[in-house]
């Protein structure tokens, strides 16, 4: 079963630091872009971070530059968001998927893997 699963959501204050991982199981995600997205209650899903199939390349939303990073870990089939000074807008439920057409972060992602989302809160 093809499947990605995210990890490492929680509650935290203003200010703190969350990593969250992307495990791919059933495929290799060496070979994909893979992007983090977040959706709030009420608001529509928005791109966050993406990063190429090699790593050397990653594109971040405004909002986020300068506190998330996203990085991969090929050999573990992992891929990570180090997440630091969060503010209480990044309270999300945060998904990661898997671009099908293309290995760099310039695809859509409308065909793309999904997971199935982990919950981040922040507030004190």
């Amino acid at each position: 079963q093809l499947q990605l699963v995210e990890s490492g959501g929680g509650l935290v204050q203003p200010g703190g630091s969350l990593r969250l991982s992307c495990v791919a199981s059933g495929f290799t995600l060496e070979y994909y872009a893979i992007g983090w997205f977040r959706q709030a209650p009420g608001k529509e899903r928005e791109g966050v971070s993406c990063i190429s199939s090699s790593g050397g390349s990653t594109k971040n939303v405004d909002s986020v530059k300068g506190r998330f990073t996203i990085s991969r870990d090929n050999a573990k089939n992992t891929v990570y968001l180090q997440m630091n000074s969060l503010k209480p807008e990044d309270t999300a439920v945060y998904y990661c998927a898997a671009d099908r057409d293309t290995a760099y972060c310039s695809g859509s992602f409308h065909r793309a893997y999904w997971g199935q989302g982990t919950q981040v809160t922040v507030s004190s």
